[in-house]
């Protein structure tokens, strides 16, 4: 079976614009929620969010003229995946039409470019603009994503999107993985980019009273997974990609592997819209599928990144999940959720707990969960509350719920 391995990072994320910056508040807990600034959110009873910060300047990655016709998304993406191409050794402006067919796309985006679409009828309804964008359609389209990445880039090969929920971007990942893995292509960008951070979007999350309100007057403590007190989410935004390469041909050009895909694996509780079946048994099934695909014992596995959303339901499910998928294991394995410092990026989540991994790896320090100041009696594994913690890992477990019943896991193997 051809190995998959990762040789570049990019993120764009509210606590860190770039991979190193990224990696630096997230080893030592800063937080990126704040209160909203995209638009005012004093009629809302939610008045937090992740955002990127306002340094992030999308002008460099989009032209004036074409940021009315694109969701922010755009330059979200393009940022991440021109740092993960840079990191990753490959001048893609020195290729040519063959070696760039080459080279495939898959993103993960749970919304997509949904704010570019609600902008575009407010304006309208409004009266403010005689007619929307001539993208408006195009645009609204989430595969668009795909697309305008492979164009921004060159990337002739196969130009997807997976949009699956909060699991989108782990199996973007995912997907890429296994079309390596058979054969398809050597050279894979995937990852997950979100940005739902709108009025609208913000209303119908509120509606399903699933976010954080009780910290508008001190946003950094909003986000709590694990927390007895936690009371919701917190929605972000975020970009986060990667390049895959078959491993042989990664070392034929001297590419450095942060680390290896070694199992991935996907299930459905097949039970309810939007809540999680109580037995944990899917979540923890997804994960075994991923450890047996790896070829190894779960108590080789060192570290987990929770799913860790800081709802009720979710942070103690999950944490059922993990007792069933490692057994006695579970107590000994160290494990956080970046959520708490970033909120949740939607469909990009995935792939920024499996950037964390990496670097960690990479590191030797994991990073810890934040604002755990009482730990829910449901909640009772090591979350790395608080401080980050120097340790090797040789095996990590990045673990995502979604939507719909999905469960996705993703075994990673230091390089």
């Amino acid at each position: 079976m051809r190995r998959v391995v990762i040789t570049g990072i990019g993120a764009v994320s509210p606590n860190g614009i770039g991979r190193e910056r990224f990696w630096e508040a997230t080893r030592n807990g800063v937080s990126g929620v704040r209160r909203i600034t995209r638009f005012d959110p004093s009629g809302y009873q939610v008045q937090v969010a992740g955002e990127v910060p306002d340094e992030f300047d999308e002008k460099l990655y989009v032209e004036v003229k074409d940021r009315p016709h694109v969701s922010r998304a755009v330059p979200l993406a393009a940022a991440s995946v021109a740092e993960a191409v840079a990191d990753a050794g490959l001048d893609v402006k020195l290729m040519n039409r063959d070696e760039l067919r080459g080279i495939g796309v898959i993103v993960g985006s749970g919304g997509g470019s949904q704010d570019f679409t609600e902008e575009q009828y407010r304006l309208f309804y409004a009266g403010l603009i005689k007619q929307c964008s001539v993208y408006t359609i195009p645009t609204g389209t989430i595969g668009t994503l795909a697309s305008e990445v492979s164009m921004r880039f060159g990337f002739r090969g196969l130009s997807h999107i997976v949009s699956t929920g909060c699991t989108s971007s782990t199996d973007a990942i995912g997907y890429a993985y296994r079309n390596i893995q058979a054969g398809v292509l050597n050279t894979m960008v995937a990852g997950g980019v979100d940005s739902p951070i709108a009025p609208l979007i913000l209303r119908g999350f509120q509606l399903m009273r699933i976010m954080s309100t009780r910290w508008n007057h001190d946003p950094t403590r909003a986000s709590r997974p694990f927390s007895k007190d936690r009371d919701g989410f917190v929605i972000a935004e975020g970009s986060w990609f990667f390049v895959l390469e078959e491993m042989e041909q990664a070392k034929a050009r001297g590419a450095h592997i942060y680390g290896e895909i070694a199992g991935y694996g996907s299930t459905c509780e097949a039970y309810h819209r939007v809540r999680l079946e109580e037995c944990g048994e899917e979540p923890a099934r997804a994960i075994g599928m991923a450890i047996e695909e790896a070829g190894i014992q779960p108590t080789d596995v060192q570290y987990i990144h929770y799913h860790g959303t800081s709802t009720e339901l979710n942070d103690r499910i999950e944490t059922r999940a993990v007792k069933l998928a490692f057994c006695g294991h579970a107590e000994k394995l160290a494990g956080s959720s970046l959520k708490s410092m970033i909120g949740h990026p939607q469909g990009a989540c995935g792939a920024a707990g499996i950037a964390a991994i990496l670097l960690s790896m990479r590191d030797g320090v994991v990073p810890p969960t934040i604002n755990v100041d009482e730990p829910d009696e449901n909640c009772d594994l090591d979350y790395v509350p608080d401080i980050g913690r120097k340790m090797n890992i040789e095996h990590a477990v990045a673990n995502c719920i979604a939507f719909g019943s999905k469960n996705s896991a993703m075994v990673l193997r230091k390089a």
